[in-house]
């Protein structure tokens, strides 16, 4: 059986759980329906940590936007697709994908596409073409962004 939490107790829990990195409501409304909280509790808890500053959704969506373009590498759409899949507003994600720097956006697209692309040896021009485009399409980049990256490796390509 599991523990029972009065109100008190799961805010407590909580204001840790927030306290220790960025939250979405959605992450916290399931940690406390997965403690057994009751709707209105839920309710109050969340109203309570937004309240103290512990839940808020927009710095949410700007770390985590800042987290998964600087660390992870993911493109504008990856992060998006994540960020609505949290149950972010559209305001909040739009804001947040208008912070990225267009230039250091630009910058990472390319190192990443070098990179990868020297590490494709031993295929045919077409293949390596398709493995990149993959491989940049699942981290969320955008596909004419992806079209002149491999048409610019293309051109320095001899096999």
């Amino acid at each position: 059986m599991k523990k029972s939490y009065s109100i008190a107790e799961a805010l407590q829990k909580l204001r840790h759980y927030c306290a220790y990195q960025e939250r979405c409501h959605k992450e916290v409304k399931e940690k406390l329906y997965a403690m057994n909280m009751i709707p209105q509790a839920v309710e109050q808890i969340t109203g309570t940590l937004v309240s103290e500053n512990y839940l808020n959704e927009s710095r949410f969506a700007q770390q985590f936007t800042h987290g998964k373009f600087t660390i992870k590498h993911w493109g504008k759409i990856r992060i998006v697709r994540e960020l609505k899949v949290r149950a972010v507003s559209d305001y909040d994600i739009q804001k947040a994908i208008m912070a990225i720097d267009t230039e250091s956006y630009l910058n990472t697209l390319t190192s990443i596409c070098q990179k990868k692309w020297n590490q494709l040896e031993g295929i045919s021009l077409e293949q390596k073409k398709k493995k990149l485009y993959d491989y940049l399409a699942y981290r969320g980049w955008e596909t004419e962004l992806i079209y002149d990256q491999i048409g610019q490796l293309a051109e320095n390509y001899r096999e």
